[in-house]
């Protein structure tokens, strides 16, 4: 395939996935194997693209044969094609696991349809190479996870909607602000050419304010410290499979966003904003893993380890050291795969247990003992338990940090994953170990045992998930490799600036 093509694909199969699941809404069968065939294009169509860019080749196409910076961009380098790789796995496992438990009251909803413009949006943000159209599937992905959150139409998710939009609103709006800033300082959008432009600013001071207002933007995206607020306003709301694929992806291209233009545009900002990334990382951790440790209801505890497990990624670029990159990338990857499966997790444990309070949980060892050492897979990864992907991401986050002397941001990862895995180790011992409590929980479990169906299509994706977080702890050499050479390509953008602009750019 060219390149144009295999830059398309990725937009456009959810694009027309997403027509079709609408033409379809009276047909509800035909409609979810559209959604799984959809899901299935996808993830085939990711392969070929991260297979083109595998050996560090970087794509660029130019819509509407306008070139740069005049026209839309897209552009894949290693970080972009695996993004768009792993949402794509995560589009499969969840586009299965919703086949069931709620599928038509969902689907009455749109589901379908707004699932596939959510993934529409994720990966336009991925494959963007201009800041004006990250804003544009920024508000796409915004709108396609508003209608998912308040699929169930229930009080507590329309309050949580509101909540999610408002805030979201507030954060869109200061990125449109700096990228009016940005237009009026350089007179281009295109990231390429901005990176080619802004050290050539006159006012340097200006370039470093407009660095911290992207951190905001980005950083209100990613639920960093102290704009994380909405996430767990929002996310226990959602029913499993759409707070699933919102744990896996949303917050993801937030840290995308801050991955790319600090290291592409404000890398000459790194002495000023580099102390500034490492504070919010540290109170990102620590925010989200007290939160967690509050809680009794497994949404909510996995919702603020969304927030914990982000201030690791970020560590990786307050050090700026290529191995402390290549960590944030490879966490990226892990805690997307981790993240999902556990609220996969959840929604199985609410129909084997018969809710989400831990409390009135209890005796899942016995009763679905499958489900419970699928979770003990990700739960141990999440907490950084070797061999497992997660102790490796965080091996190279803390060792680069002890390296380049951050005492401090080593430390504290430490410590919180210290406190993730009492996280976990309390979700194991109040639904799993311990014995019922309720009857209520006794019904669900036996429910649980004469629904073949419901059990198989729901740990299914669940056990796929898992063996990918076993493969990337035990096989762990290729995808750090990976990581070191996606790291290399952001530290060094020169293979980026040539694919886009041209080489006749560069004299």
């Amino acid at each position: 395939m060219n390149a144009h093509l295999l830059l398309t694909l990725p937009v456009a199969i959810p694009l027309l996935t997403l027509a079709a699941c609408a033409l379809l809404r009276g047909h509800p069968l035909t409609q979810r194997g559209v959604s799984v065939a959809g899901s299935v294009a996808l993830l085939l169509a990711a392969l070929a693209l991260f297979q083109a860019v595998f050996d560090g080749t970087v794509l660029a196409t130019h819509f509407g044969a306008w070139a740069a910076p005049f026209g839309i961009t897209f552009v894949a380098d290693l970080l972009s094609a695996a993004m768009v790789l792993v949402t794509a796995v995560m589009a499969v496992a969840v586009s299965i696991y919703a086949l069931v438990d709620g599928a038509r009251e969902r689907e009455r909803a749109f589901f379908h349809p707004l699932y596939h413009g959510l993934l529409m949006g994720v990966c336009g943000a991925f494959l963007t190479g201009d800041l004006f159209n990250l804003y544009v599937w920024f508000e796409i992905m915004l709108i396609s996870s508003f209608g998912l959150l308040v699929v169930g139409g229930t009080r507590a998710q329309l309050d949580a909607g509101v909540k999610y939009v408002t805030l979201n609103l507030v954060a869109t709006t200061l990125f449109l602000v700096a990228v009016g800033f940005l237009y009026g300082v350089t007179g281009t959008l295109n990231l390429a050419d901005l990176a080619r432009t802004l050290p050539t600013v006159e006012n340097q001071g200006l370039v470093t304010t407009l660095a911290v207002m992207f951190l905001l933007a980005f950083g209100s995206k990613a639920a960093l410290f102290p704009l994380f607020f909405w996430l767990p306003a929002a996310y226990h709301t959602a029913s499993a499979p759409v707070v699933a694929i919102f744990a896996a992806l949303l917050t993801k291209v937030g840290v995308y966003a801050i991955l790319r233009t600090f290291t592409l545009l404000f890398n000459g900002d790194a002495g000023f904003t580099g102390p500034i990334i490492g504070v919010v990382a540290v109170l990102t951790m620590v925010t989200g893993v007290l939160g967690a440790a509050a809680h009794y209801d497994i949404r909510r505890i996995l919702s603020f380890h969304i927030i914990s497990q982000i201030g690791y990624m970020l560590v990786g670029l307050a050090v700026a050291t290529p191995m402390a990159l290549a960590g944030s990338v490879l966490y990226v990857v892990h805690h997307i795969v981790v993240k999902a499966n556990l609220f996969l997790i959840a929604g199985a444990m609410r129909v084997a247990g018969g809710g989400f309070e831990l409390r009135a949980m209890g005796g899942l060892h016995r009763s679905a003992p499958l489900l419970a050492l699928l979770f003990a897979v990700p739960a141990l990864s999440l907490a950084g338990v070797p061999p497992l992907s997660g102790f490796w991401a965080k091996f190279m986050v803390v060792k680069s940090s002890l390296d380049a002397g951050h005492m401090v941001l080593a430390g504290v990862a430490l410590a919180v994953g210290v406190l993730t895995l009492y996280s976990m180790v309390k979700i194991w011992n109040e639904a799993f170990w311990k014995a019922p409590t309720t009857a209520q929980s006794a019904e669900a479990a036996a429910r649980w045992r004469a629904a073949p169906r419901t059990r198989w299509a729901m740990l299914v994706p669940v056990a796929a998930l898992a063996a990918i977080t076993l493969t990337i702890g035990l096989a762990t050499e290729p995808f750090v490799d990976f990581s070191l050479r996606a790291a290399d390509q952001l530290l060094v953008p020169d293979g980026y600036m040539r694919a886009v602009l041209g080489q006749e750019a560069f004299p």
